[in-house]
């Protein structure tokens, strides 16, 4: 159980100090894994910015997640599911296009008209809150990977163990702390887990 974002990211900094991890920049998934990335950032003593992918939700159950898109297009399909629930092409690019440009405008709200650092032949270090489901994970770590990563790893506080192991094929190291057998929701172990503003959430980009 950790206490807040502040109280796990400070931990997450010191795994991945201790691990030696040699990275050039850590990118945080908005808006929960700003107040982590910053205490593992400054651990590392490295460049902090952000990495910004949306949620692909089903037909008439928006928070049920098919796959996910980042603001670049890269996109991940649930592909299992969407042929459980029978999703047809004509809603799943209705929904990458609108969550794609939504993804977008989230990336402008925190960079203004700035690019994603130039991460081209770069070691990267992608951070969140935790893991769920890992469909925005894996589209934010693709996202990376196709702007030319030469390394690009994944860390967090809490995730499922079927979703970090899932991970491990879409990373190049994977560093978590707690990886509970009974996972319900990201959210349950945090004492504190409330909403982070956006405008909350820039200023940790601040430094």
């Amino acid at each position: 159980m950790f206490d807040d974002r502040t109280d796990a990211g400070t931990l997450l900094g010191s795994l991945v100090a201790r691990e030696g991890v040699d990275a050039d920049v850590v990118l945080a998934i908005p808006r929960g894994g700003l107040p982590i990335g910053r205490p593992v950032a400054d651990a590392l003593d490295i460049p902090f910015d952000v990495v910004v992918a949306k949620k692909l939700g089903a037909p008439g159950n928006p928070e049920l997640a098919i796959g996910a898109v980042g603001a670049d297009g890269s996109v991940w399909l649930n592909d299992d599911l969407i042929d459980q629930i029978g999703v047809g092409e004509t809603y799943l690019e209705s929904e990458r296009e609108q969550k794609s440009e939504a993804a977008r405008e989230k990336e402008r709200q925190y960079r203004g008209e700035g690019q994603i650092p130039a991460v081209e032949g770069k070691r990267v270090l992608v951070v969140d809150d935790g893991v769920a489901t890992g469909a925005t994970t894996i589209a934010c770590l693709r996202q990376v990977k196709k702007a030319g990563a030469s390394y690009v790893a994944l860390a967090v506080p809490v995730g499922s163990p079927s979703s970090i192991e899932g991970l491990r094929g879409e990373a190049d190291d994977v560093f978590c702390l707690e990886t509970p057998f009974q996972f319900g929701a990201v959210g349950q172990f945090y004492r504190v887990f409330e909403q982070v503003p956006d405008e909350v959430a820039k200023t940790y980009l601040d430094g």
